[in-house]
């Protein structure tokens, strides 16, 4: 056997170790896969992957029917469908391990294409093209004269040296040329030819439409052809034609008819007319109506010709035709004056809705007939690379992957990676595990990979970096952020030069162009509060009422009362009236009477609210009390205690935790100690992650102490920070743990009563033994 050329070799071994990738999918051929093989080039392909490109626009062939071949861009005229061996003996093979892949395993028997070669290819079924016939033979020269001695398997010529001296196309000249292959060109000789009715002639090349001239001329010019007819009376209205011209169709001998073709001539002639003796005679008439059909009317109702029997063409049509459109939903009528055969129909301005084969547009056409509606749109769809957009017809589903390729290396940013082509489109750069390569705004170490976006992920290497007013320099802070605010006032000195920006740290200029509108803090001449007006420092302050609240209290202290200056000034003059009108009334009697205690501002701001009976009451309670010797502390059972600032529930939970209620009040102390001796205003404090039942207790004991609480974070990582405010918040006198301590201790007996007609048995008993022999209500009932 004949061994295979090196291009079969190398599919076999290819397709054998499975390293053999198709050119449309860019994946490797499996032995087992159903594969398509181009008979031109050779190229081995998936089946369904080929099927799928043949029916794609990419593959379509320009001006001609069927598809191109991916490889080689040979057109073929059908898809295929089945999986055959190369041979195309066997479909569907089966594999065998010690055959060829996608073979029969049987002799390939198949003939060199294109060639003169009566023997097939006697290598077993193998990829790739068959090797030459190997066998000789005896070939003829092209021109037949000489015989040459040449291998069977080649595609060259025997040619001699003789003239070939065959005949032309023309049928008159030999071919002058040497020995050679294919048909002798044809005549060159040029010859004038003349139409057959002789008015126009033309130079042809020798062989040109022989054999079709009979003396009349060569070829027709389609003219009319106007020559003299035998009778000397009219001309041939045929078109340029080889045979002799026709008789005169006027002629008597030809002329049965009268001229509407109703009644023959012999019956006129019985009834009087004259006969015909030349064609120049006219044909006489039968006197009836024409009735020849005309151009215009419908199938159902003939429109005839009116005139009565005449020569020549028939009139015009009086009547009215009815004319459909081209869908046949409108019709209109006409006169059949007016009407052309080309307005047999019109188009009416009906659009059609139905949709087309896409099921995405409408046909929208006017006066549609198209029974498919196929959309002639392009689809235009992104394809999933995202680069190229679909070339197919508008079409219902999804689009096709993209055909498009690229025979260039895909390498990563940094090189280390590399897809060697052929790369589908739309293919990402590969995953590169190297450490990125590229230039970066800061010199710290870069962490993240080497990676295909123009963007590298901000920098998380943790540095200082001061705030955007410069107040304090804060640690632990991102390299990419950039504006850091520390939560501080920014206390920058405004344009006014008499307050300072109130904003927290910011970025940029304070209000560089608006005005100050913070209010005024010169003391006022009357009463010493702020101005509190717009600032305006090159203009004085204006006189308005002051509108500061004062607290006004009774001369016992008791009643306490917020009142706007103002009105605390004007209720205190109109006390001192009504005091100097009493006054006055002494003075009328011989007294004399101190008023510069009644006009000057101290005694208007101190002006006082009146005690009421209240007052009184709680006075002689005082002095019972100071009387009988008794304090708040004496009383264990006293509910003005300082624990009536903690409330029940807060109490029965405390109770479940002690040693926790003790832990978190210790923090809460320091914290406002803290904050009432440092220089900050605020100062926080955040408690590590716990339940609800101790978050909900922070929460309760900072109100207590004055504190602001919030939650952070979400389960299980809450966590409560508590904050501490200067003025604002404050210790209780008397901790919870305490009140609680007191409460859980054993209470004393309650005392031994006695009877009002029983001496007291004990001369050293309590001055609280003495108050519980009376009740209480009788002492509070003692006038002082």
């Amino acid at each position: 056997m004949a061994e295979a050329p090196p291009v079969s070799g190398s599919l076999i071994e290819q397709l054998t170790t499975e390293k053999y990738e198709c050119m449309v999918c860019c994946e490797l051929v499996r032995v087992t896969a159903p594969v398509w093989s181009c008979q031109s080039c050779y190229h081995v392909f998936h089946l369904n992957c080929i099927k799928k490109w043949a029916r794609s626009p990419a593959s379509q062939a320009d001006g001609q029917s069927g598809w191109r071949c991916p490889a080689c861009q040979n057109v073929s005229a059908h898809v295929p469908n089945t999986y055959t061996c190369f041979c195309g003996k066997v479909k569907n093979p089966e594999w065998s391990r010690n055959e060829i892949p996608h073979s029969c395993g049987e002799v390939c028997r198949k003939k060199q294409p294109g060639q003169d070669c009566p023997h097939s290819c006697n290598l077993l079924c193998h990829p790739g093209p068959c090797p030459p016939c190997p066998a000789f033979m005896t070939k003829t020269c092209e021109c037949g004269r000489t015989r040459h001695t040449v291998r069977c398997g080649q595609a060259i010529s025997v040619h001699c040296s003789s003239p070939c001296e065959n005949v032309l196309n023309c049928g008159q000249h030999h071919c002058a040329e040497l020995c050679h292959a294919g048909e002798c060109q044809p005549c060159r000789i040029i010859l004038n030819q003349v139409c057959y009715c002789g008015s126009t002639s033309r130079d042809v090349l020798c062989g040109t439409d022989i054999g079709k001239s009979d003396g009349f001329g060569d070829f027709g010019c389609l003219k009319i052809c106007g020559k003299d007819l035998k009778c000397g009376n009219h001309t041939c209205s045929q078109v340029c034609h080889p045979q002799p011209c026709q008789l005169c169709p006027r002629l008597p001998q030809l002329v049965r008819c009268c001229p509407c073709g109703q009644t023959p001539l012999s019956q006129l002639l019985e009834l009087g007319s004259s006969s015909r003796k030349t064609c120049m005679d006219p044909v006489p008439s039968c006197g009836k109506v024409c009735g020849k059909p005309l151009p215009c009317g419908s199938l159902d109702f003939i429109h005839t010709c009116e005139k009565l029997c005449h020569e020549g063409d028939c009139g015009p049509c009086s009547r009215t035709s009815v004319i459909s459109c081209r869908c046949s939903s409108r019709t209109k009528e006409l006169p059949c004056t007016s009407l052309k055969s080309e307005d047999a129909t019109f188009m009416c301005d009906k659009r059609c809705n139905k949709k087309r084969l896409c099921g995405r547009h409408k046909c929208n056409e006017i006066c549609c007939v198209d029974k498919e509606h196929k959309c002639p749109l392009i689809c235009g769809r992104k394809l999933r690379c995202g680069l190229h957009r679909c070339e197919e017809p508008c079409h219902r589903g999804n689009c096709q992957t993209c055909w498009q390729a690229s025979f260039d290396e895909l390498t990563c940013h940094c090189g280390a990676s590399v897809i060697y082509p052929p790369v589908p489109c739309g293919t990402r750069p590969p995953e590169c595990t190297q450490t990125c390569a590229r230039i970066h705004e800061c010199d710290h170490p870069v962490y993240h990979s080497c990676h295909s976006e123009e963007k590298c992920p901000p920098c998380t290497f943790l540095t200082q970096k001061w705030c955007m007013g410069k107040h304090e320099l804060r640690s632990n802070i991102p390299c990419h952020l950039v504006d850091i605010s520390c939560g501080l006032p920014c206390s920058a000195m405004l344009p006014c030069g008499i307050h300072k920006c109130q904003r927290l740290c910011h970025k940029g200029d304070c209000f560089v162009d608006e005005a100050c509108k913070q209010p005024c803090t010169t003391p006022r001449a009357d009463c010493g509060h702020p101005c509190m007006a717009p600032c305006h420092p090159t203009l004085p302050c204006p006189l308005t009422a002051c509108k500061a609240k004062v607290e006004l209290q009774c001369e016992c202290g008791r009643r306490k009362e917020m009142v706007i200056c103002s009105e605390a000034s004007s209720t205190y003059q109109r006390i001192a009236a009504i005091s100097m009108a009493s006054k006055i009334t002494d003075m009328q009697l011989g007294d004399t009477v101190e008023i510069s205690k009644l006009i000057t501002k101290k005694e208007v701001h101190q002006a006082r609210l009146e005690c009421d009976e209240e007052c009184s009451a709680l006075e002689r309670k005082k002095r019972l009390a100071e009387a009988f010797d008794i304090s708040d502390d004496s009383d264990p059972f006293n509910i003005r205690s300082s624990g009536s600032k903690f409330s029940d529930s807060l109490k029965d939970e405390a109770r479940k935790d002690l040693k926790f209620v003790s832990d978190i009040e210790k923090e809460m102390e320091t914290l406002v100690e803290a904050v009432n001796k440092g220089k900050n205003s605020k100062k926080s404090h955040c408690f590590p992650p716990m339940n609800r039942d101790h978050r909900r207790l922070i929460h309760d004991l900072a109100q207590v102490y004055g504190l602001e609480s919030v939650s952070y974070d979400s389960e299980p990582k809450r966590n409560v920070v508590i904050t501490a405010v200067r003025g604002r918040s404050i210790c209780p006198p008397t901790t919870l743990t305490v009140v609680l301590e007191r409460e859980m201790q054993t209470r004393p007996p309650p005392p031994i009563p006695h009877h009002r007609h029983q001496t007291d048995r004990s001369p050293g008993s309590s001055n609280l033994q003495k108050i519980t022999k009376e009740p209480i209500i009788d002492y509070f009932d003692v006038q002082d």
